[in-house]
């Protein structure tokens, strides 16, 4: 994909750098065997190599860490007149809840962007909100109630086991072994966890107990899915539940992380597939997402679909699992990025110069 005579700047927000470390890792000092080689690479790091990358095939491109300062971002922008900003700035001040404000400012801006717009953000953000918007339009997902911070009162009419979720929490924080709970001292104590130390109102689910599947949508007006990929949960040990917890995304020192595997192309039948396929369509169209997006649905025993979530701006590194549906799909790492850029190019041709 040819893109000419651009500048795309790819913003980010790490406030505290120095804090990032090399990961010591040793498989002799762990009780399991890792099946993932560790990736000892920073965050900082990851944004380099895709610029290096991006570099290499045409693309004039550079970084930028903002540091929860938005005069870094402003001075930035006016000094360089990026064409595009590559938009990976997922929390301010670090409060997730601000990410969307980010996008009100380059709208405000008139700034060429990628990914999706603000009222997405915030609808995809609120798992409460999100999961109301589905069941309007018919999309299936858990059934679920909400328990408010402020009163902590809730009327269970669920069956368990259920799983409580921080409301208002991306990237499974919050998430781990002890989310699914089996009774209601089960279910209060971990509200208290979810109020106390997330800071947050949970929203309760009923748990499925069955498979995973990530389902990965490239496009802005007419996208597309890519290859399904399932989480293969068969080698979980006994004391950890088949579920995409905090640890299993981000911690190469823990278990889960090592066990819960994904399988590029998913081995599902034909018309479960298509079932799959259709309903996150659905829900990428009804949340107002864009460019990229990852819907996680839940197979139950009988292999019905249920939207857990929708993902606005999954992460795009190398190795993850938005970029391995693109791989499996015949896109390379830079044309996947292209792509992207190509789709906030097209959005605003109306407002960048006739270069494009």
């Amino acid at each position: 994909m040819k893109i000419k005579q651009k500048l795309v700047a790819l913003y980010f927000n790490e406030p505290n750098p120095e804090l990032y470390r090399k990961i010591d890792f040793s498989s002799d000092n762990l009780h399991f065997e890792p099946y993932f080689e560790i990736d000892k690479s920073t965050p900082l790091e990851e944004y380099d190599k895709m610029v290096n990358k991006l570099k290499k095939s045409g693309i004039d491109a550079y970084s930028l860490n903002i540091k929860d300062n938005l005069n870094t971002l402003l001075n930035d922008y006016f000094t360089n007149k990026p064409d595009v900003v590559f938009n990976f700035i997922e929390l301010f001040q670090e409060k997730v809840e601000l990410e969307s404000n980010i996008v009100g400012l380059f709208e405000l801006l008139d700034i060429p962007y990628t990914g999706a717009p603000m009222m997405a953000l915030l609808n995809c953000q609120n798992k409460y909100l999100s999961k109301r918007i589905l069941r309007y339009y018919n999309i299936p997902t858990p059934d679920f109630f909400f328990v408010d911070k402020k009163n902590g009162k809730f009327k269970n009419n669920l069956n368990f086991p259920l799983i409580v979720k921080p409301v208002c929490e991306d990237a499974s924080v919050g998430i781990d072994n002890n989310s699914i709970v089996h009774n209601e001292r089960e279910l209060k104590k971990r509200l208290e966890y979810v109020f106390e130390k997330i800071n947050q109102s949970a929203i309760v689910e009923q748990y499925i107990d069955g498979r995973e599947v990530n389902v990965s949508i490239l496009g802005d007006k007419y996208p597309v899915v890519l290859p399904l990929s399932e989480i293969d949960f068969s080698e979980m040990p006994d004391h950890l539940y088949g579920i995409v917890s905090y640890q299993a995304k981000w911690d190469p020192l823990h278990e889960a992380y090592h066990k819960t595997i994904p399988i590029c192309p998913a081995q599902l039948p034909k018309k479960v597939e298509k079932k799959i396929k259709e309903i996150s369509i659905s829900a990428f169209k009804i949340m107002g997402v864009r460019d990229y997006a990852r819907v996680d649905i839940r197979l139950d025993k009988a292999l019905k679909p249920y939207v857990l979530e929708v993902n606005p701006n999954p992460d795009l590194t190398e190795d993850a699992g938005f970029m391995r549906s693109a791989k499996a799909a015949g896109f390379s790492y830079v044309k996947t990025l292209k792509k992207i850029i190509q789709f906030a190019i097209e959005r605003n041709k109306k407002r960048l110069p006739k270069k494009f």
